[in-house]
């Protein structure tokens, strides 16, 4: 009877701090229904591809499989300039920053712990999700040729890219 009642109280709390996923806007962020209010998030200490850019609909697609329509808990640890909360999410128990970076659908950020980087690299080595490109472009390096104006290209077969870095870099 003890082990039932420590159990409840240790679960009752995650019950309910749990808010279910609406939304996924990217691999890194996504919007939670809390309450009768709407909260977009953004996954601390990763950066995904962004939605235009090549492997961003895959790494979209990796974390609405992995979160969307369940509940999630999230630890807050900063706004960044959107107005998003940069968050630690668990989605069904299981940590979706982390899980980006293990199917290679996101880098692990320049800030984050050893673990995150040795599963990036892990990724990498196994030539996983974006890593299996022979020269992604960090999504940091597409915003910023983004924002200077980069010409968007369609090919003879009707793809879309743009030359960053003096290599295509496909879906802008």
């Amino acid at each position: 009877m003890r082990i039932l009642l420590a159990t409840f109280l240790l679960l009752a709390p995650l019950a309910a701090s749990a808010h279910r996923v609406v939304s996924v806007a990217d691999g890194d962020s996504m919007t939670l229904q809390v309450g009768r209010n709407r909260v977009k998030l953004r996954l601390a200490d990763i950066d995904a591809p962004e939605i235009r850019q090549a492997f961003g609909p895959q790494a979209r697609q990796s974390l609405h499989q992995l979160c969307a329509g369940t509940d999630v808990q999230y630890n807050t640890r900063a706004t960044d300039r959107f107005g998003r909360s940069v968050a630690t999410v668990r989605c069904n128990g299981v940590d979706a920053g982390r899980t980006q970076v293990e199917r290679g659908m996101a880098w692990a950020s320049a800030r984050s712990n050893r673990e995150l980087k040795a599963l990036e690299a892990i990724a990498r080595n196994n030539r996983t999700g974006l890593w299996s490109a022979s020269n992604p472009a960090p999504p940091w390096r597409f915003r910023h040729s983004a924002s200077r104006g980069a010409a968007c290209h369609v090919g003879p077969r009707g793809g879309r890219y743009q030359w960053i870095g003096g290599r295509k870099a496909y879906g802008c």
